[in-house]
């Protein structure tokens, strides 16, 4: 199956009421490990690359590694998201690379850390979309602000999403799908108490628009991964995320698409601290890089299968961007 648009994966999740992971990479064992759990599950995925990674990985070497996980893997469908790009700019950037989704965030200005006003986020918004549309690309926005702050990304302040002016952003915008803050929040440490997500904002905005929802800052933080990583060194006192049975409670009333990033960092570091701490006279990267892959492939089959994503690679045709070009064009 050919590399697709967001648009069309998230129709179909919104269709049948299902979650879509969208989970971030940095590297090939990354998407190596992401695919291997799509293959395994049947899944549909989305495979997301934030502008901090881009940049880590000098853009075009992240870029034709996510090229790759499509070529190996056609019977899965795949779309390659741009994670909180900031500008027009960011978004011709992946665009250009070959993405078939972006994010803008233009709920911040583009230092990614201050909020702007709704003006700003409409203006960055609407230059994003028809830029993309034309090339058959979909795109994301926001509209509210999540806690915390992760890969440089993030105000640190919680501003719930106002389901009015997300109806009246997405009436403005065209936008394909929309991210809402309803309390969850980037990074490990998500909550100081317990984690209580404002699901009557959630409902309201459901009810409000047509389009699918995403949902930011949703990695659960395990504590077994937690535990693992502070047995072999680590130190993530009172690391906590948002429960797997809050995220289904959240599909079920709407939403579509969850970022999934802290959580495969995790899974990662607690395997790789494992072999340095038990077998110290291994130096090949590939021990350690290829249990890290491990690790991380056996976490996203069980995200696959929570989100109830597993078995639906298969429902449907693909469309090609060229496809989704012409539809966006009868609007």
């Amino acid at each position: 199956m050919a590399l697709i648009s967001g648009k069309q994966i998230l129709e179909e999740a919104k269709k049948k009421g299902y979650g879509v992971g969208a989970y971030n990479v940095n590297n090939m064992e990354q998407i190596q490990a992401i695919m291997a759990a799509a293959k395994e599950t049947q899944s549909p995925v989305i495979i997301q690359a934030s502008r901090g990674a881009l940049k880590y990985s000098n853009f075009t070497y992240l870029g034709y590694l996510m090229k790759a996980a499509v070529i190996e893997n056609s019977d899965i469908p795949v779309a390659m998201h741009l994670d909180h790009g900031n500008s027009l700019e960011s978004a011709i950037k992946a665009i250009d690379l070959g993405f078939s989704s972006v994010m803008i965030d233009g709920s911040l200005l583009e230092d990614g850390k201050t909020a702007s006003t709704y003006d700003y986020n409409v203006k960055v918004t609407c230059s994003v979309v028809e830029y993309a549309h034309a090339r058959g690309v979909s795109v994301e926005a926001e509209i509210g602000t999540l806690g915390g702050i992760e890969d440089g990304v993030g105000s640190g302040k919680i501003h719930l999403t106002n389901p009015k002016e997300a109806e009246k952003f997405v009436n403005e915008t065209d936008v394909d799908s929309l991210a809402i803050a309803i309390g969850t929040s980037h990074g490990a440490y998500k909550f100081k108490g317990a984690a209580n997500l404002a699901f009557d904002v959630l409902k309201e905005i459901r009810a409000l628009i047509d389009i699918p929802i995403v949902l930011h800052g949703a990695s659960s933080v395990p504590k077994e991964l937690t535990d693992e990583v502070n047995k072999y060194g680590g130190k993530m006192p009172g690391a906590t995320g948002v429960p797997m049975s809050s995220l289904q409670e959240a599909i079920k009333l709407g939403v579509s698409k969850i970022n999934v990033d802290t959580d495969g960092r995790l899974a990662i570091t607690a395997a790789i601290r494992k072999v340095f701490t038990e077998s110290p006279e291994k130096f090949d990267p590939r021990d350690y890089l290829g249990s890290g892959r491990t690790a991380l492939t056996n976490l996203i089959i069980t995200k696959m299968k929570d989100f109830g994503t597993a078995g639906h690679a298969k429902d449907y045709a693909p469309k090609s961007l060229e496809d989704i070009k012409k539809l966006y064009a009868l609007k």
